[in-house]
């Protein structure tokens, strides 16, 4: 019963930008498969109520449909694509941004023993499971606000804790943990993550980043690789193809200086590994960025 009013709340108050008067909360309605389409995951809680979608992060591949929920606890390069969607049955999701002091301040709250400990290492940083009824419930609660205004405001903020309490000491309670955790694994390659996004064009050092996070370089590597699926220098070149690709909408014409912008000497290899990505050479993908601008229809996701 909750996933058929969940699917039903979703839909009458789905707008286009996928923002609510609820802060952090989130309402996708898609109603075409789309090719895989590059965007950066954000922290977030995504329940999938109608539909199935397909997220690919380094070599993992991520799948989720009705009554599923995927969270994701650092904001990462990913693939994603609708996989069931048609206007006769859009897929409908719910999603609910993740705020690390949140995730704190619960921990801190917390009686000693009511949540598991989250074991050595960092825990992957996207994570898929079935949606408990106590979750889905708690997000119909939300939803519903919604249609109430007046108990909006002081609500909505409560059944927001119980929605994070239930994802922290839930099946994925290790990965939403490390959020508030400042001495945890997913904390400290956080912190490389952080410089890659901010310093993307630049090169770096492998031993810096380990440096930074407070790890040797073996722990670096293994950790890094278990919370993102790549390597450093893969993350890195993800993150400068995807910077490429919003310069291009905007700069269609200077494929070689947005090449140089985000990091690339060579200008073949940056539109090799491009075209890799994205399927079409830099100039071509651009022109079609354009046309998904002119013709609203056709706009990539």
């Amino acid at each position: 019963m909750c996933l058929d009013e969940l699917r039903t709340l979703l839909a009458r108050h789905a707008r286009p930008d996928g923002t609510t008067p609820i802060d952090g909360l989130l309402i996708s309605k898609v109603d075409r498969s789309d090719p895989p389409a590059p965007s950066m995951s954000g922290t977030v809680l995504a329940v999938i109520a109608q539909g199935a979608k397909r997220l690919a992060l380094g070599d993992r591949i991520f799948e989720y449909g009705a009554g599923q929920y995927l969270v994701a606890s650092v904001d990462l390069p990913v693939t994603g694509q609708f996989t069931q969607a048609d206007p006769e049955r859009p897929a409908l999701g719910f999603g609910l941004l993740l705020e690390p002091p949140a995730v704190a301040e619960l921990l801190l709250q917390a009686a000693p023993g009511d949540t598991p400990p989250s074991g050595a290492g960092a825990a992957p940083g996207i994570v898929v499971s079935d949606a408990p009824p106590a979750l889905l419930d708690a997000a119909v609660r939300l939803l519903r606000l919604l249609d109430e205004p007046r108990d909006r405001a002081v609500l909505a903020p409560l059944v927001k804790r119980e929605i994070l309490w239930r994802l922290i000491t839930g099946e994925q309670g290790a990965t939403v943990r490390q959020l508030g955790l400042a001495d945890s694994g997913l904390s400290h390659i956080s912190r490389a993550v952080r410089w890659i996004r901010d310093h993307y064009a630049q090169p770096f050092r492998v031993e810096d980043l380990a440096r930074l996070s407070g790890m040797s370089v073996s722990a670096f590597y293994r950790n890094f690789h278990a919370v993102t699926a790549m390597s450093p220098i893969r993350f890195q070149k993800q993150i400068r193809l995807q910077a490429a690709r919003l310069l291009l909408a905007t700069h269609p014409g200077d494929v070689t200086g947005v090449g140089h912008r985000v990091g690339y000497d060579n200008a073949s290899q940056f539109s090799r590994e491009y075209r890799r990505q994205f399927g079409a050479p830099p100039s071509q993908d651009a022109a079609r960025l354009r046309q998904s601008a002119r013709d609203p229809a056709g706009v990539l996701p």
